[in-house]
C-alpha cells in the first residue's frame, strides 16, 4: 500500500492523531505534509508506505480554505479554543457587503503576515506556542505570504460572524487574516471555523473519512480508487526510456549520460513500465526515488 491518501480530517482531531489512526488500520508507515489545527477540518494528505519519500514535492502547495470570523471577541489563541482577551462593538453599518467584499478584495497580494503567537514556528529552537504557554514574550519575525483570490460567503447579522473563502500560499495563517479583516472592521475578531478545501491539487471531493477507510480496508477495489499512486502523482512529468542495461546501471547508483533538460522525470522501460523517479543535472541522469 504505498502512494497518498486524502483524508477529511475530523474536528478535534490533531493531525498525528490522524497518522495514528490511519497506520493502525491500513498497517503501513504513514506520514503527513503539514498539519491542520486542531479545530479545523478537512483536506489532509497522507503519504502511505513508500509514499512517504514524495514529502519533498508537496510541501509548498498553495491551499484553499473556508473559513467563519467570530466578531466581536478577541480570544488568547486568534481561534475558538482560546480564552477572551477582549470584547469589542461590532457596527453593523460595517457589515454591509460592498464593504466587507471590498476589504476581502485590498487583502489580495503579497504582503507580510506575523503568525499568530499559539502556533509550531519555532525561533530559538523552541515553539512559539511554547514561548506563550509560559508567558513569555517574543518577537516574531514576519513572513512573506501571497493571497491569490478572496471571497465572501456569507455575512449572518444575527451571530455577528462572516464566511469567507481564501486561497493563498503555503505559511498563510487564517488566524491572523481573521484578525486582520476584523481590524478592517474596527472591532475585534477570532477564527471560528475553518476547512481546507484543496490543497495542491487534492480536493475535498477525493477525500475519505477515517470511518470510512476502517470500513473499507480489506476492500482493494475502494482501496485502489482512492490511494493515488506513485506513478499517477507523476504522471505529468516528462519520461526517460531506459534499456534493460541502464536501470541495472540506475539502480545500482550508477549515473547516466542523457542529453535532456536539467529536472524530474518518469523513468520507464522501453515496455512503458513505470521504475520510479530521475533528476537529470548537467546531462546527468541519477536515481531519485525507484520503486523496488
Amino acid at each position: 500500500m504505498d502512494g497518498i491518501l486524502i483524508i477529511n480530517k475530523p474536528k478535534e482531531f490533531t493531525s498525528h492523531d490522524v497518522v495514528a489512526k490511519v497506520k493502525k488500520i491500513c498497517k503501513v508507515k504513514v506520514g503527513h505534509t503539514g498539519t491542520l489545527d486542531p479545530m479545523a477540518t478537512g483536506v489532509l494528505p497522507l503519504l502511505l508506505g513508500k509514499g512517504t519519500k514524495l514529502s519533498e514535492y508537496l510541501i509548498n502547495h498553495n491551499k484553499i480554505y473556508e473559513a467563519v470570523i467570530g466578531l466581536g471577541e478577541k480570544t488568547t489563541t486568534a481561534d475558538s479554543e482560546g480564552e477572551v482577551l477582549e470584547k469589542k462593538e461590532v457596527d453593523l453599518n460595517s457589515l454591509q457587503i460592498e464593504n466587507v467584499k471590498s476589504i476581502l478584495k485590498s487583502m489580495v497580494g503579497k504582503q507580510k503576515q506575523t503568525p499568530p503567537i499559539y502556533s509550531a514556528i519555532k525561533i530559538d529552537g523552541k515553539k512559539l506556542y511554547e514561548y506563550a504557554r509560559s508567558g513569555k514574550q517574543v518577537e516574531i519575525p514576519q513572513r512573506e505570504i501571497e493571497i491569490y483570490n478572496m471571497e465572501l460567503i456569507e455575512i449572518n447579522y444575527n451571530l455577528k460572524t462572516i464566511s469567507f473563502r481564501v486561497h493563498c500560499s503555503k505559511g498563510t495563517y487564517i488566524r491572523s487574516l481573521c484578525e486582520e479583516i476584523a481590524t478592517k472592521l474596527k472591532t475585534v475578531g477570532y477564527m471560528k471555523e475553518l476547512n481546507r478545501i484543496k490543497v495542491g491539487n487534492f480536493e475535498i471531493s477525493s477525500a475519505i473519512t477515517i470511518e470510512e477507510l476502517e470500513k473499507n480496508k480489506d476492500n482493494e477495489e475502494y482501496l485502489n480508487e482512492h490511494i493515488i499512486t506513485i506513478k499517477e502523482f507523476f504522471k505529468d512529468y516528462n519520461i526517460i526510456y531506459l534499456e534493460k542495461k541502464e536501470i541495472e546501471l540506475l539502480l545500482n547508483g550508477v549515473k547516466i549520460q542523457k542529453n535532456f533538460e536539467d529536472g524530474i522525470y518518469q523513468i520507464q522501460t522501453i515496455n512503458k513500465e513505470f521504475i520510479g523517479i530521475g533528476i537529470v543535472t548537467n546531462n546527468i541522469l541519477k536515481r531519485k526515488l525507484i520503486l523496488d
